[in-house]
């Protein structure tokens, strides 16, 4: 999907001692915020009414040593110093506001005066000039927002009509957070996907909110044993469904060989910002919409129709993901296009090439289901089975024939395995499975307490347990 971009993806994802998928998932999600409102895709000429906006919801997953969040931070540090030129851009702006506002109050007090001679002499009331309305104070243009309740994300999607970029360290506090500021929330934030106009009306409010697209990209890590406390104590609405999960394997770090170009990671974040929307007769904005080409229309019907069958046969978390996907691919096809473009030198693509589809597909079916398949799993099984699949790999990766809880508890590096208990409860789970036999041994020739080893089942390694 990143062609002659995924150099960089890897430079970026060496310096931060992290999987690649980490760093590539997160560039994804910046420039979907980036193109936000000014673009959306269709599928076909003959399905006007299927658009889909330019909003993904992405979260990496993996365990608190595996630098997700260093990952995350290569990926949007360019963002800091674009937020930071548009707030001084601002700044310099709200001085012609400030001295508009104070024109419209000596205005206003003019009128009042006005007004109230008139009613002392009898004569009609004087209309107040358009000058006296004090104008709305602006809103700094915002590129991410990091802990914001539903109702200050509202307030600054109203001022920043291209939407925005909610970024999470620790995507749980985000997903555990929906009612805990007022009713509502997590409806706002499935509404919040659709990118679609919001009106809000508020007793503490003088006026109606209008939202223009009410967008929000979504970007955030989060921990395995958090999975389940998240997606499972909640009613399956779609919303776990709407996310595209990256779960991949640790790697061993090795020091970088050299230095990422950083400013061309920039480049492409700014001409992806730069974009302009269409202009209706009354100069108000709209989305410029791409389309599948002939070619790839044709690939992303038959890949429909593949997809639907593989619908059939699942159940739970994983067939809303999969109902999810088709406007999922069409998103991520949108942002790859533009992506290609903006690393280029070519004029702004008109379409979405097969090409492009292709890659995003093999993407789809090749790591997305399978990512999705283990989030989905792991949090649906309990704590005990959790860590016992947690043990079972560590077995087969240390290819250990023998262990001893404590050194599990030690040595491991699982971070789900450090209390006595839990290494006993997922152990005896194995032992249930067959992949473990108590030896049952004393330490020394005193008596005492046995040793808590276990044999691994040979067969484990032949790989025919």
């Amino acid at each position: 999907m990143f062609g002659d971009l995924w150099p960089l993806v890897r430079d970026l994802a060496a310096g931060a001692g992290a999987p690649a998928e980490y760093v590539a998932v997160s560039i994804i999600a910046v420039a979907a915020s980036l193109i936000g409102a000014k673009r959306s895709v269709q599928p076909f000429a003959t399905a006007p009414q299927w658009r889909e906006p330019c909003v993904l919801w992405i979260a990496p997953v993996g365990d608190p040593s595996s630098n997700k969040s260093p990952a995350i931070d290569a990926a949007t540090g360019p963002l800091k110093g674009m937020e930071k030129e548009l707030a001084e851009q601002f700044k310099a702006g709200l001085i012609g506001w400030q001295t508009t506002a104070e024109r419209s109050k000596a205005e206003k007090a003019a009128w009042l005066a006005d007004v109230k001679t008139a009613t002392k002499e009898g004569v009609a009331t004087p209309s107040m000039p358009d000058a006296a309305v004090e104008p709305d104070e602006p809103q700094r243009p915002r590129l991410t927002v990091q802990d914001g309740t539903p109702e200050a994300v509202m307030e600054i999607l109203s001022g920043n009509p291209n939407g925005i970029l909610h970024l999470r360290d620790e995507l749980a506090g985000w997903l555990m957070s929906f009612e805990r500021y007022s009713p509502g929330g997590r409806e706002f934030w499935l509404e919040a996907f659709g990118g679609r106009h919001f009106t809000v009306d508020r007793k503490s409010l003088k006026a109606p909110l209008f939202i223009e697209f009410n967008g929000v990209t979504v970007l955030g890590g989060i921990q395995p044993e958090k999975l389940s406390q998240c997606l499972l104590k909640s009613a399956d609405d779609g919303l776990v469904a709407r996310f595209l999960w990256a779960w991949p394997d640790p790697i061993r770090y090795q020091r970088p060989t050299g230095v990422a170009d950083v400013a061309l990671l920039e480049r492409v974040y700014r001409r992806l910002l730069g974009l302009q929307p269409a202009r209706d007769e009354e100069g108000k904005a709209s989305a410029v919409v791409l389309m599948l080409n002939d070619a790839a229309g044709a690939i992303f019907e038959e890949w429909i129709r593949d997809n639907d069958a593989v619908i059939r046969e699942a159940a739970g978390l994983y067939k809303g993901f999969l109902g999810k996907l088709r406007g999922m691919v069409l998103r991520l096809a949108l942002v790859v296009e533009l992506i290609g473009w903006a690393a280029s030198d070519r004029r702004e693509p008109a379409c979405i090439s097969a090409e492009t589809l292709t890659a995003v597909l093999g993407f789809i079916d090749d790591y997305a289901k399978p990512s999705a398949v283990r989030v989905f799993g792991d949090a649906a099984l309990p704590l005990s089975e959790r860590n016992a699949a947690a043990l079972a790999r560590h077995i087969l990766k240390t290819k250990t024939q023998r262990i001893n809880l404590r050194d599990v508890r030690r040595e491991s590096g699982i971070a789900t395995l450090k209390i006595a208990a839990d290494v006993e409860a997922a152990t005896e789970a194995l032992v249930e499975a067959g992949w473990l036999r108590g030896v049952g041994e004393r330490a020394g020739d005193t008596a005492g307490k046995p040793r808590k080893d276990y044999l691994v089942n040979p067969m484990v390694h032949d790989g025919l347990a």
